[in-house]
Order: C-alpha cells, then sequence, then structure tokens
C-alpha cells in the first residue's frame, strides 16, 4: 500500500548513506504542453546543488529527456546523469555510456511522423539520442491517431520499442529502461553501498521503482495513478516541499 509522504521518511539514511536519484519532468518541474516550456526554479537549482555536496556526489538525474538538455536545465549544477529512459548515461566519473544506436533511426522515424505532426497542431515531433518522441498534450484526444502512428512508423525496425508516457509516446532503439540505469548507477561509486531513494511522476518510473524495492530502497510516486511505489506526494510542489525539507535535515544531520 501507498503511504502519504510525510516528513521525514523514518527509513531515511543519514546522507553518507543515501543514494538519491530523481525523475525530472513531473517531479523536479511541472510539465508543460511543450518540452520546451518547463521552468526549474532557482530554489530547487539550490537544492540539487546542496544535495550533491551532502551525499558525496550520490545524485542522479533519471529521465526521459537527452543528457544535454538536463545540462541545460540544471546548469550551472551538473550531476550523472541517465538520460532516455537509459538508453544514455553519464556516470559520476564524467563518462557517458550509450546504447546500439542505428546511425539514421532518428532521422527515417521523424519523416515518417512528419505527415501527422505537419497536419495536426499541437502535436510535437522531438529527436533525442537514440529515440524519437510523439508528444501530443495539448491535443489529448489524438491519443489513438497518435499510437498507431508511432505504431506504424516502426513496423520495419526490429529491436525498437515503443513506450507510453504521460500525453507522450516514444520509441527508442532499445529495451534499456529507468531501472537498468539506476541498477547500473548502484554498482559503482559514490552510488555503490548505499541505501537507493527514487522519485518519478510516470508510467515510465514504475521500472526504477520495481528496482528501488529489490533493492530495499525508498520509492515515491509523484501524483495520481496505480504505483509500485512505497510513498505518494500530491504533486509536484509537494514534493519539492519534501525535497527541500529533507535536504535541511540531512543537512543538520551532517553537521
Amino acid at each position: 500500500m501507498t503511504k502519504p509522504l510525510i516528513e521525514p521518511i523514518e527509513d531515511l539514511p543519514a546522507a553518507a548513506d543515501l543514494a538519491l536519484f530523481l525523475d525530472f519532468d513531473g517531479t523536479l518541474v511541472e510539465i508543460e504542453d511543450l518540452p520546451t516550456d518547463v521552468r526549474l526554479d532557482s530554489v530547487t537549482r539550490m537544492t540539487l546543488a546542496r544535495l550533491a555536496l551532502l551525499l558525496d556526489g550520490a545524485i542522479a538525474i533519471v529521465t526521459g529527456r537527452d543528457i544535454a538538455d538536463v545540462d541545460r536545465f540544471l546548469h550551472p549544477v551538473h550531476l550523472p546523469v541517465a538520460g532516455v529512459h537509459g538508453t544514455t548515461r553519464r556516470d559520476a566519473a564524467g563518462i557517458v555510456h550509450a546504447r546500439r544506436r542505428d546511425g539514421d533511426f532518428e532521422i527515417r522515424l521523424q519523416d515518417r511522423l512528419r505527415e501527422l505532426a505537419e497536419r495536426e497542431a499541437g502535436i510535437l515531433v522531438e529527436p533525442k539520442q537514440g529515440a524519437v518522441a510523439l508528444h501530443f498534450r495539448s491535443r489529448p484526444e489524438l491519443a489513438g491517431i497518435c499510437a498507431a502512428a508511432m505504431q506504424q512508423a516502426v513496423h520495419d525496425m526490429p529491436g525498437v520499442v515503443v513506450i507510453r508516457g504521460k500525453m507522450v509516446i516514444e520509441a527508442k532503439v532499445d529495451a534499456s529502461n529507468k531501472g537498468d540505469a539506476l541498477a547500473e548507477f548502484l554498482a559503482e561509486p559514490p552510488f555503490a553501498g548505499r541505501l537507493p531513494v527514487f522519485a518519478g511522476d510516470d508510467v515510465t518510473d514504475e521500472d526504477a521503482f520495481r528496482a528501488v524495492n529489490a533493492a530495499g530502497g525508498i520509492s515515491i510516486k509523484v501524483g495520481a495513478g496505480e504505483t509500485l511505489a512505497q510513498y505518494r506526494a500530491a504533486d509536484t510542489p509537494a514534493f519539492l516541499h519534501w525535497l527541500q525539507a529533507t535536504t535541511y535535515r540531512l543537512g543538520g544531520a551532517s553537521r
């Protein structure tokens, strides 16, 4: 049973024993109609910088966005990032790991989806590294049409995986997921040997919740929806309030 997220979580370890993993959209920022419209406020940015110090670097963003996209929002804060749902990953040493690539996959898929995006206002085709996302947040009534268009677009692309998120359908070059990325982080310093905590808001975060639960960690769902997570924050502002309060608590405990 998922419990309400309260302050503090009784099982939360000291900073030296904690590894924190955070989704981006819907968790650290409110979701907007267009991915470019989201805003990371200065308080959250400072909170992430403070956590990086308190946790000795054991904090990572695990997201569907490209790594470079996350870097632009977080600048000047620089964190380990798993991008495109685990297809790419930059570890704490700054080394970027990438899954199998098809050289012109993104170009071919964009070409096949272009007609739909030109015909229907409010549909956005977003290329990523090893993936293409079809956003329809401003046109939710087109969910079925977008799903059918994506399935048709990848019908002759073996190995490509289609995933559903909040008002988005995405095709990526492999079956990696956020749980895989989290496990890879936990096998490396400074994350290894620490208790994992992961927070996310979407169905694509359920793989990470599953991995965290299996590791005996703490999983936090942001917003409504069925989930494997142990805790639930009502929405993004509620989670950010908890994150700031937890940062303050960890800072006090580390003195």
